[in-house]
């Protein structure tokens, strides 16, 4: 297993998990977004460049792919892009707030050969989930997985960040998970994108990451959202490589075809290349800050600490939007105390948020300053914030 582990940490030919944001646009506006999503950027990839980057990761034998956003299912031809991924072989798993997912788009995912979907939820109650990912949005959730399970989709996930608000939910979120025989998923809340402006209310305590810690042994059934999530060293290592992966075995493709160590590090410092000028096996293989960060153990602060094969630091990306040394100990580590904020934590590279007003049917977009993020949801999404409220679940 360290044979392994020193391996990946060294780097591989080809990413194990690489995620590639279609779009930047979004319906909703979720208080912790990592991308800060929302409106669309006119230099994204065209269908063409979209094939071509497909071609090439097929060349390379990239066999799974991580499609996201923004809202992946808002890009003018997502379906498009994923039955061509599927007829080179490329196994699909999209992430999707579920508003958009239809009876006959779930149809249409039912008929590829491999696409898993997972759909983001934030609580196992509308009053918990709304509050972060906006009015009507959970109710919306529920009629995706319905119609998901409905048409016999297999393999979909619920990927819930969880935070202050949901840790008391963990078995009310294994229940409906099981309600629509999904995958259950938890991850931790990093402070990337809008997440910075409410890290430190919803981000567990550390009595809160000992009770994740503990119901994830307990549950070894549920799967954690990455292959380094639980980057703490309390008790056994979790299932997984518990290692950041930035540039070793994951990496981000942006909606503009620039590349990034991993999806939380949207940032000039971490910025490999371009899929425009360059192909992506020359940027993974040859990029100098990915051959650097394969270079160097990571956390070389954090070497004396008998608990450091365990997690080896913590997370890039939540020292970096914190402020702290990238070679110390992440911020949410309750061994260490050694790793201060030390230089002023700088935002993502962009912010595409939709600035929100309330209009006569809910909430319309504008242009001028926004309400508070997440609270509700823009009322030209399909179904939500306009029919939620006096719509059941299904009857869309």
């Amino acid at each position: 297993m360290n044979m392994l582990r020193d391996s990946l940490i060294e780097g591989l030919s080809s990413p194990l998990c690489l995620t590639w944001e279609l779009t930047w646009a979004c319906n909703l506006s979720c208080r912790h977004c990592l991308s800060a999503s929302g409106v669309s950027d006119p230099r994204e990839l065209d269908f063409a460049a979209c094939q071509k980057l497909l071609d090439d990761l097929h060349d390379m034998q990239v066999f799974y792919l991580n499609i996201g956003g923004g809202e992946p299912m808002m890009h003018p031809q997502f379906f498009d892009i994923i039955e061509y991924a599927d007829s080179l072989g490329i196994g699909v798993k999209f992430s999707t707030n579920g508003t958009r997912l239809t009876r006959s788009a779930a149809q249409r995912i039912a008929a590829l050969t491999y696409c898993n979907v997972q759909v983001s939820l934030d609580g196992a109650t509308a009053e918990v989930n709304d509050a972060i990912r906006g009015v009507g949005s959970f109710d919306r959730a529920l009629w995706a997985l319905t119609n998901l399970a409905e048409v016999g989709v297999q393999g979909t996930k619920i990927s819930v960040v969880v935070t202050r608000g949901s840790i008391d939910q963990l078995d009310d979120l294994r229940a409906l998970a099981d309600r629509f025989g999904a995958q259950l998923r938890l991850t931790r809340l990093r402070p990337s994108g809008r997440a910075q402006d409410c890290y430190e209310e919803l981000a567990l305590t550390d009595d809160e990451q000992r009770v994740l810690y503990d119901y994830l042994i307990a549950h070894p059934e549920i799967q954690t959202a990455d292959s380094f999530f639980h980057l703490n060293p309390l008790g056994a290592s979790l299932p997984g490589l518990n290692f950041c992966g930035a540039g070793r075995v994951v990496c981000l493709i942006d909606p503009v075809g620039d590349v990034y160590a991993c999806p939380f590090t949207i940032h000039p410092d971490f910025l490999a290349g371009s899929v425009r000028s360059d192909r992506f096996a020359d940027i993974w293989r040859e990029s100098e800050l990915f051959r650097t960060l394969r270079a160097q153990p990571p956390a070389l602060g954090c070497h004396g600490c008998n608990a450091y094969a365990r997690c080896h630091g913590g997370c890039l990306a939540a020292k970096f939007f914190t402020g702290r040394s990238l070679e110390g100990a992440d911020p949410s580590c309750i061994r260490s105390v050694s790793n201060p904020v030390t230089f002023t934590p700088t935002r993502n590279t962009t912010d595409h948020t939709r600035r929100i007003r309330r209009g006569r049917a809910g909430l319309q977009v504008a242009d001028g300053d926004a309400t508070r993020i997440g609270r509700a949801v823009p009322s030209d999404d399909i179904g939500v914030g306009l029919r939620a409220q006096n719509t059941s679940v299904g009857s869309v």
